[in-house]
């Protein structure tokens, strides 16, 4: 091995040191206890050290964030064998949420902090959705094409747009499948999936801060969710194929098949809600 592998190797061992200290004060005292100061006493270092590694605490959450992405988008990936574009999405949906409500903190980080940490790997998808500045015709004039293309070179590189890209797929083929009711059809995938999306945060945000409230047990409510959107569980058509689909999604599999390391080291709360007390 020569001087500059050598010396190479051993920056990339104290980079994961830092996030690896970093990400041990985020689960255990939440983000806002991390500091540079408190980084560098954990693992032995000065201050100074750090900024040669990370810019700010900034650069370093939003390398956790990406981290917590890869880390959702690899609950995703093994979901996208299921056939059936509905039955997917509700896999997906349930996978979602037992995600935010098993690793709090690097849920309430990646969604409920600073929203540059998010935007920075939701932007692409963002943009596909029409949020680049786009008008409302243009994207209904579009609807089930542009999302789709403008997001795929995202979703190659990027964990948290692969994540949103998965449930653009589940839709588009829904819709090429006829599956869909008129009004959601004349609708963008990605809007319609950024909409289930948000529904979905919304339950995983009020079990995180709002503990007495929904009472309903937490699976009822995604239950009642995915079918509001999705509609009661029906049987796939006769003759109807998702294999293309599927092995198109293996791209995505073998991508990110090895995600980063889990943000949460355990699972910090059960993915059950007791219902509220009297």
């Amino acid at each position: 091995m020569g001087i500059a592998e050598r010396k190479h190797r051993q920056k990339q061992a104290l980079r994961e040191r830092i996030l690896d200290a970093a990400r041990r004060i985020v689960v255990r005292e939440g983000f806002a206890a991390l500091s540079m100061r408190k980084i560098a006493d954990a693992i032995e270092y000065s201050p100074a050290t750090l900024y040669l590694h990370f810019a700010s605490r900034d650069d370093i959450a939003r390398a956790l964030c990406e981290e917590g992405y890869a880390q959702l988008l690899a609950t995703f990936v093994p979901l996208v064998r299921i056939a059936d574009p509905a039955e997917r999405l509700r896999a997906l949906g349930r996978a979602y949420v037992a995600f935010g409500v098993e690793h709090p903190e690097t849920y309430r980080l990646i969604f409920m902090e600073d929203p540059s940490y998010t935007g920075a790997a939701l932007g692409g998808a963002a943009a596909a959705a029409g949020k680049d500045g786009g008008s409302a015709d243009d994207s209904s004039a579009n609807a089930g094409t542009s999302s789709s293309t403008a997001s795929r070179d995202n979703a190659d590189d990027d964990p948290g747009d692969a994540a949103l890209h998965i449930m653009i797929d589940a839709l588009d083929e829904l819709r090429a499948a006829g599956r869909l009711s008129a009004s959601v059809a004349s609708m963008e995938s990605a809007v319609w999936a950024e909409a289930l999306w948000a529904s979905l945060h919304g339950i995983v945000a009020l079990n995180l801060t709002c503990p007495v409230f929904p009472s309903a047990p937490l699976e009822t409510l995604v239950g009642v969710t995915l079918d509001a959107w999705l509609g009661a569980p029906q049987a796939v058509p006769a003759g109807a194929s998702n294999s293309a689909a599927v092995r198109g999604k293996k791209t995505v599999a073998r991508r990110h098949a090895e995600p980063a390391e889990s943000a949460d080291p355990a699972p910090e709360r059960a993915t059950k809600r007791k219902a509220a007390g009297p």
